[in-house]
C-alpha cells in the first residue's frame, strides 16, 4: 500500500503521482552549462526548468570550475523562480588541486559543497585509461593524479587544512572520484574535525564501493548519493539494469540514499525529465510515496541543512 495515498493504477494517475513527488524535490548534482563539457541546458535553463516543475533547490556541479558565483547571481535576479540554488568548489587542476585558498574563496563566497577531486583524482585517471579522459569540447591539458593520502596512507597536511575550513562553514564534504580505499582514512579524519556533512557519489560508479561498504557508510552518519541516470533506459549513461536502483537503495537505506540527476550533457534528458524517470522506476520498485519523496529531496534537504 502507497503511504499516504491509495495505489494508483491508471497511466493518468501515475503520471499526477509523479508530478506530485516531484515537487519539493532537489538535484544535487546538476550538469548545466556553460562548460567546456557539451551542455544541452544551461544553468538558467535549468533554473527555469526546475521552477515549472516545483522543484525546491539545485545545486549546480562542472568539474573544472565553481559555479558559486553563477548562483549568486542568479539567485539576486531570479529569486522569483523559487527555486534554491548552490554550488560548490570542485578540487581539481584548474581550482589548483588541493588547495585550501579555492576553498577559503568559495566557502566565503556562499559555496555549500567541497568536492575532493574527480577528473583529476588518481582513481578517476586509472579507471579511464582506455576512455575519455576529459570528454570535452576541445583538448584540455593533461590533469595530475591527485589523492588526499601520502605514500603512508597518511592523509595530507592541506588535505587537513581543507577539512578544518570545511568543518568551520558546516559545508558538505563530498569524496569526488576517489578511491572508496581513499574514502575510508577521508571521513574518519573529517569526522574527527567536525565535519558533519559527508557525501560519497555514485559509489558503485568509479568508486569501487560494496554494499557493504555501503552500509558502512551511511551507518557511520555518511549520505549516499546515486547517479539516477545509470539507471533510467532513456539515458545514455544506463551502466545499470534499472532494478538494480533497488537494490542500492535498500544497502544504503531510504533514510540516507539521495537521488542526483548527474544530468545537463547533450544527447540525454534534461535533469527533471531524468527525476521523472526515475520516480516512475521508484513507484515500480515498490517505493512508497513517503521513501521517495526522501530519495528525491528530503535526505539532501537534510544533508545541506535546509529546514524541513
Amino acid at each position: 500500500m502507497v503511504e499516504g495515498s491509495a495505489a494508483l493504477t491508471g497511466g493518468g494517475d501515475v503520471e499526477a503521482r509523479v508530478n506530485a513527488l516531484l515537487v519539493g524535490a532537489i538535484d544535487m548534482h546538476c550538469h548545466s552549462g556553460p562548460s567546456v563539457m557539451p551542455r544541452m541546458i544551461d544553468h538558467i535553463e535549468a533554473l527555469q526548468e526546475a521552477s515549472e516543475a516545483g522543484m525546491r533547490a539545485l545545486l549546480f556541479k562542472d568539474h573544472f570550475y565553481s559555479a558559486t558565483p553563477v548562483t549568486e547571481l542568479l539567485t539576486a535576479h531570479f529569486g522569483h523562480l523559487k527555486v534554491t540554488m548552490f554550488s560548490g568548489v570542485p578540487l581539481n587542476d584548474t581550482s589548483g588541486g588541493l588547495n585550501p585558498y579555492a576553498v577559503d574563496h568559495g566557502l566565503k563566497l556562499g559555496a555549500r559543497l567541497v568536492w575532493m577531486p574527480t577528473f583529476s583524482a588518481a582513481n578517476h585517471i586509472r579507471h579511464n585509461r582506455h576512455g575519455h579522459l576529459l570528454p570535452t569540447s576541445q583538448p584540455m591539458k593533461r590533469p595530475k593524479m591527485l589523492t588526499v593520502v601520502d605514500e603512508d596512507g597518511r592523509i595530507k597536511d592541506e588535505v587537513k587544512e581543507i577539512l578544518d575550513q570545511i568543518a568551520e562553514f558546516d559545508a558538505v564534504l563530498s569524496a569526488g572520484h576517489l578511491h572508496i580505499s581513499e574514502i575510508w582514512p577521508l571521513f574518519e579524519e573529517a569526522k574527527s574535525r567536525g565535519v558533519d556533512r559527508r557525501l560519497v557519489q555514485h559509489p558503485t560508479y568509479t568508486i569501487d564501493a560494496t554494499y557493504a561498504d555501503i552500509r558502512e557508510l551511511t551507518d557511520g552518519g555518511a549520505y549516499i548519493e546515486h547517479s539516477l541516470c545509470m539507471f533510467i533506459p532513456e539515458s545514455r549513461f544506463n551502466y545499470y539494469p534499472s532494478d538494480e536502483l533497488r537494490d542500492v537503495i535498500d544497502a544504503g537505506g531510504t533514510e540516507r540514499t539521495i537521488l542526483g540527476s548527474d544530468l545537463g550533457q547533450i544527447d540525454n534528458p534534461t535533469p527533471v525529465s531524468g527525476f521523472r524517470s526515475v520516480i516512475r522506476l521508484c513507484i515500480e520498485l515498490g517505493f512508497d510515496d513517503a521513501q521517495i519523496r526522501r530519495l528525491v529531496g528530503g535526505n539532501a534537504a537534510s544533508l545541506l541543512g535546509l529546514p524541513s
